[in-house]
């Protein structure tokens, strides 16, 4: 069973905020598919670094607007 991942994302509501840009329109603009997108929105699956930069970038973003991991109770210590 795959394990979902920690990090987080504003990807639905940053598309619905440009323009109410669809999966697939993103998709076809970071080259990857649809279901990639899908994926990644449902927290399923993490981009590699380079998809997660060129998503930012079609959002004319920082990418700690569009992703977000969360800290954990050690580093929160601190």
């Amino acid at each position: 069973m795959v394990r979902p991942t920690r990090v987080t994302n504003d990807i639905r509501r940053l598309r619905f905020a440009h323009g109410e840009m669809t999966q697939a329109e993103l998709a076809e603009q970071v080259g990857v598919t649809r279901q990639t997108i899908i994926a990644i929105e449902q927290g399923r699956y993490s981009p590699s670094l380079e998809m997660a930069f060129q998503i930012a970038r079609v959002f004319s973003v920082p990418l700690d607007d569009v992703f977000q991991y969360p800290a954990t109770t050690k580093e929160q210590s601190r």
